[in-house]
């Protein structure tokens, strides 16, 4: 396949003598671009709007979200669904990152994976694929065929599909339900797409797994609230977001925190409506796992 069209291949015109900058010139040509990237994914609002909406609707159903890409595009995915899960006290097998020549391509490249078309089908076929899941095809070219296997055997399946391409008119485009396309010019470094092209693709994922948590309850006010608290600093952190979201003392959050076995949703309910671990946590069931709506319902 000709890929000279794409413009994340194409030579960028501000750095032809990047290897003759100085330091200084570099990192100020290279700030500049970046600063680009936001304003690319700003016009693509429209379409990840409706990814993060797609994406909820699949979660309430009971349904799981399933990154898949090659290189840097598959590591992308993995980070994204590996934080996921302390981040907002999800199970691993709600959001899942597939990556081209599995987990050992996360460090090094596995030669020809990502032209296996097939291969992307089977990965997910491996994982028990269903109609109730959500696929978004991550691909900067906008053209791997791991990617595209992944997407057919996804819309195959009834399984929602969705693209993030940084190329405009992109191939991969052409299999998803719903496509995203974040064009951000040619690189610093001729073809090096883990750099503008991997900024956009991070700050996309970051939109739609973070607003689809959000919908889905798993965030009061601005607060991550189902946090695991796993290690010293993240107990710590939990007994912080109890306080700003009750406006209690940290005597009083630790109490509400030890009380309900170090689950933050439930000492901040419990705090709030002034119900015992057991009654609390069957009106937030109620609520849908929403905190404020519980609280709505209190007032």
């Amino acid at each position: 396949m000709d890929i000279s069209r794409l413009t994340t291949e194409a030579r960028n015109a501000k750095t032809m003598t990047l290897d003759s900058m100085s330091v200084h010139e570099f990192a100020t040509v290279m700030n500049r671009e970046d600063q680009s990237v936001a304003a690319s994914v700003s016009l693509a609002l429209q379409d990840i709007e409706a990814a993060i909406s797609t994406i909820i609707r699949c979660f309430d159903q009971g349904g799981r979200l399933f990154y898949i890409g090659a290189g840097t595009s598959g590591r992308l995915g993995v980070l994204d669904a590996a934080e996921c899960v302390p981040t907002f006290g999800i199970d691993p097998e709600m959001v899942q990152g597939l990556i081209a020549g599995g987990l050992k391509a996360m460090t090094v490249a596995v030669e020809g994976a990502e032209d296996d078309v097939q291969l992307g089908a089977e990965d997910l076929k491996a994982r028990g694929l269903s109609g109730t899941d959500t696929v978004v095809g991550i691909a900067a070219s906008g053209r791997t065929p791991y990617v595209i296997g992944g997407l057919d055997y996804a819309r195959q399946v009834g399984a929602a599909t969705i693209s993030l391409a940084c190329n405009e008119n992109a191939e991969i485009s052409r299999h998803a339900g719903i496509p995203i396309e974040v064009p951000v010019g040619p690189e610093v470094l001729s073809g090096s797409t883990r750099l503008k092209a991997g900024t956009a693709q991070k700050l996309v994922l970051n939109m739609l797994s973070t607003g689809a948590m959000i919908g889905i309850g798993k965030v009061y006010e601005n607060l991550m609230v189902d946090v695991r608290p796993t290690n010293e600093k993240l107990v710590e952190r939990a007994k912080r977001i109890i306080q700003e979201a009750t406006h209690c003392d940290e005597e009083a959050a630790e109490a509400a925190f030890e009380a309900s076995d170090h689950d933050v949703k439930l000492s901040i309910v419990m705090i709030l409506t002034g119900l015992s671990r057991q009654d609390a946590s069957v009106q937030l069931r109620k609520a849908g796992g929403f905190i404020s709506r519980l609280v709505s319902n209190e007032d």
